[in-house]
């Protein structure tokens, strides 16, 4: 079904859907697109899911849509929106369930001339050590005690146990852990399901790209995160694997049982949702944190593995190589915020479902490292095309909670995609543009087809006029790792 509602254009880059579209509607809702995205996004039908997150009890400010926005479970993919803390409704579909998947750029001191012929060895290496694929298992066996502690501590716990510096913490997202997690409102499922899977990389878009940096728009940001042109980086996209997923499922059902139990009015039963000051938000609150720290664990040790790849192949140490973390920023999240909205600074939690943070320099949750700069927003393209590194701007305060795109957004199912695209042309195609794709499976690779995605020329153009990010740099894919 297309979009066939009124979207009112506000500028150049948003559009409106104004309150009373839904019956229900307890604010209105903005797209950021410009002209030319709308048929396509309207076509998706994924402006009716930003309407109807509007009817979400505590919302406040406007429901938001980013221009990498389709079709997701309740609320759409590219969604954003803060409801208020005190008495606003936290709803797993405003999360995901692949929690805290998230994006994690590695920088390196070598240029492309120090990899030449060497990029096939490299991505094979990389796809030997770091485990890929549906049902993936991670290589190092954990205990039942280590699972806990993983979901207590995240990164952290992966540092201390060998996998990475301590300098890493420094360059993720708060610091990769989120204190309020609570283990005991993990199901044992859960934990089952995240049990061998700890330390791989899964399927569907997640990926390890080995990159060079082909453009830098901002010299002093650029500098600040550690990029130059010509240089080799490295990144890394996934997530909670089976535990997050687990964790989302098991609290939609108790948040289901409340909104019937509650007679809570939505218009679509994904949006399930409870107050986070009930017992069933709190629960599921925590149990997401456990989530995001189980997938900041996950790519912590992958990055461990991404430098012991690179170190088999060109024979020199990580250190020597200078591969150092950019940053690692989650874009499936609820995070507590405090947000100017009408004249007045709230306490909020703000939904990101396929959104990034994106706090500009000067705020308080940006690295020190990167203070005076603003925090690194990383932002894949697809296999083709490559990854931008961004950084918030003030405007992103102002109009999106903090908030920017999370990619380039797909335009094609994936089953359109297989159904319609060729496996043979798309590895043809990519070695056309000299990169080398190492992929287990074609199902994997045609899913994720650069066909089926959007342009992120245009996705992030849109941000960028919009005044929520600046461009900092344009990366290249030379060799890609697929599940």
């Amino acid at each position: 079904m297309a979009w066939n509602g009124t979207l009112n254009k506000i500028d150049d880059n948003r559009w409106e859907i104004p309150r009373g579209h839904v019956a229900g509607m307890r604010t209105n809702a903005i797209l950021f697109a410009n002209e030319a995205m709308i048929p396509q996004i309207a076509e998706d039908n994924a402006p009716q899911q930003a309407a109807n997150v509007a009817c979400l009890p505590g919302i406040v400010g406007s429901s938001l849509a980013m221009p990498d926005v389709h079709w997701g479970y309740g609320f759409p993919i590219g969604g954003v929106a803060a409801v208020d803390a005190n008495d606003g409704c936290i709803s797993p579909g405003g999360i995901g369930f692949d929690i805290n998947c998230g994006v994690r750029l590695i920088r390196t001191d070598l240029q492309k001339k120090d990899v030449a012929g060497k990029i096939t060895a490299i991505t094979d290496e990389l796809y030997k050590n770091i485990p890929s694929g549906l049902g993936s298992k991670g290589i190092e066996k954990v205990d039942v005690k280590a699972i806990g502690e993983i979901l207590v501590n995240g990164s952290g716990w992966a540092v201390r146990n060998g996998y990475g510096w301590e300098r890493d913490l420094d360059a993720t997202e708060e610091h990769g852990c989120m204190r309020e997690a609570d283990p005991k409102y993990v199901s044992d499922k859960a934990v089952q399901r995240g049990f061998g899977q700890v330390g791989s990389l899964g399927s569907g878009n997640h990926f390890i790209e080995v990159d060079a940096v082909e453009k830098v728009y901002d010299k002093d940001a650029a500098k600040a995160f550690g990029l130059e042109e010509g240089q080799i980086t490295i990144t890394v996209h996934c997530g909670s694997r089976g535990c997050g997923h687990q964790i989302a499922t098991d609290h939609l059902q108790t948040m289901e049982q409340y909104v019937r139990k509650n007679k809570i009015e939505l218009p679509d039963r994904q949006l399930a949702c409870a107050p986070l000051s009930s017992t069933e938000g709190a629960s599921y609150y925590k149990a997401m944190c456990c989530g995001a720290n189980y997938a900041w664990a996950n790519r912590q040790m992958i990055t461990h593995w991404v430098r012991g790849s690179f170190e088999n192949v060109l024979k020199n140490s990580a250190e020597s190589m200078g591969m150092d973390v950019v940053y690692d920023v989650a874009h499936n999240i609820a995070k507590k915020e405090r947000h100017n909205i009408g004249g007045k600074n709230i306490d909020v939690v703000v939904h990101r479902k396929g959104a990034t943070r994106a706090f500009p320099k000067d705020h308080k949750d940006v690295p020190m490292r990167y203070r005076n700069a603003g925090q690194p927003v990383i932002v894949p393209g697809d296999m083709a095309s490559g990854t931008y590194v961004l950084v918030g701007l003030p405007g992103a305060m102002e109009l999106s909670f903090g908030s920017s795109c999370h990619g380039a957004g797909r335009k094609m199912s994936r089953k359109a995609a297989f159904d319609r695209l060729n496996v043979s042309d798309l590895r043809n195609s990519m070695r056309s543009k000299n990169i080398y794709l190492k992929s287990g499976t074609d199902q994997g690779v045609l899913d994720e087809a650069p066909e089926a995605y959007k342009d992120v020329d245009q996705v992030v153009s849109v941000v960028c006029d919009s005044g929520l990010t600046g461009k900092v740099a344009r990366l290249r894919p030379l060799g890609v790792v697929k599940g």
